[in-house]
């Protein structure tokens, strides 16, 4: 019988370097007396993620939604934008900041990812882009999703908040479409406390990201646009420097504690594994299931209210879909007849706890309050 753990255990944990490394850099903050403004820290911390991340060009801004929101700006996008309802609200609030029309594609339900056989029959004179979110670190259908830009001259941004550092057959995972966003924040597998940053090839848009998260300013004298205040500060980047150098430590403790959810998961019926990519395919972010009710004997729902009675704090990812804002429900592509399989996916998926420092001996309980809660139900089935 299993028993409820004393201490809660959430879904994720913030990766936090050694203090010491931390402190440190606070020191060196504060001996050069520059916060903010792109100092020494923000240009330290953008050439080793211009390394890690193997792109061209980086931006860095105070959290991902701003560097989302911003990038669309340099973009120059119109009209409409292709995009998944099934991603967190930020994706599309970006879109909103850009009075932007969000055009709701449904998804794979393999991947969960934008189904791009889906999206060129969604495309009219007023789309401009294709929005696509690789969705806990499954990437999106790249080259078709590029060849259907290419076709009709439309431009494609990818939110990579959950895909950092993330590979596709050895290609990084930012480059592809126009630009990719990644977050920072305290969640993700790498976090500034709060942060985020856009990749792209275009070096015509390093000047115009700088001027957008400045306020426009050019200089001392001039402000060329209107722009508004997104720079990632020096605290920020010294924290990010830090944390960098343990990321790989943490990958390969992640990597470990997904073999044991797999190990322990993979005979009970109706729960399917969603993340299952490895090594540099994947980006550790999140360890995710869906559940199958028919088959495994209890909703989603319920099991997440279960593992709650036990001090087990999983996550509902994305619930409610962006499509059913209240703002969004008369769009066309928002109905729920266009988007089955965004609507069965919202009910279906739970992100359990994942974290470097979770125990494999808790994730074995976890599995074995999943098995129990099956077998029961099983059992009494057959009566």
């Amino acid at each position: 019988m299993a028993k409820a753990f004393e201490q809660p255990i959430y879904v994720t944990r913030p990766l936090l370097p050694d203090i010491t490394g931390v402190t440190e850099r606070l020191k060196q903050v504060w001996d050069s007396k520059q916060l903010t403004n792109f100092g020494a820290q923000h240009d330290e911390l953008s050439r080793e993620l211009k390394e890690y991340l193997e792109t061209d060009h980086i931006s860095m801004f105070s959290n991902g939604t701003m560097a989302l929101l911003l990038g669309l700006k340099a973009l120059k996008l119109t009209g409409e934008v292709i995009t998944t309802p099934f991603t967190f609200p930020a994706t599309v609030q970006a879109l909103d900041w850009n009075n932007l029309t969000p055009v709701f594609c449904d998804i794979d339900p393999a991947t969960y990812n934008i189904d791009a056989d889906k999206i060129e029959a969604l495309i009219t004179e007023k789309t401009t882009a294709i929005l696509g979110v690789h969705v806990f670190g499954n990437p999106c259908d790249v080259e078709k999703i590029q060849a259907i830009a290419d076709k009709h001259g439309l431009k494609v941004i990818y939110d990579g908040a959950h895909a950092f550092g993330s590979k596709i057959d050895g290609v990084p995972i930012s480059s592809f479409g126009d630009m990719t966003m990644f977050s920072f924040h305290a969640t993700k597998l790498f976090n500034t406390i709060e942060g985020g940053a856009l990749a792209y090839s275009d070096p015509a848009l390093c000047a115009q990201l700088k001027l957008l998260r400045n306020f426009g300013i050019a200089n001392a004298e001039e402000v060329v646009l209107s722009g508004l205040n997104a720079k990632m500060n020096e605290v920020q980047a010294g924290v990010g420097i830090e944390v960098l150098k343990v990321i790989g430590e943490e990958r390969r403790k992640r990597h470990a504690i997904k073999r044991a959810y797999q190990e322990n998961l993979v005979d009970i019926d109706g729960v399917r594994v969603l993340t299952t990519l490895e090594d540099e395919s994947s980006s550790y972010q999140y360890f995710v299931i869906e559940i199958e009710e028919a088959a495994f004997g209890h909703s989603r729902d319920n099991l997440h209210k279960v593992l709650q009675q036990y001090n087990v704090f999983a996550r509902k990812y994305f619930y409610p879909l962006c499509s059913d804002f209240e703002w969004y429900r008369e769009l066309p592509s928002a109905r729920p007849e266009n988007l089955p399989h965004a609507k069965q996916a919202v009910q279906q998926v739970l992100a359990m706890p994942y974290y470097g420092d979770l125990p494999i001996e808790s994730v074995e309980a976890i599995c074995g309050i999943i098995r129990e809660l099956h077998i029961t139900q099983k059992s009494l089935s057959q009566i």
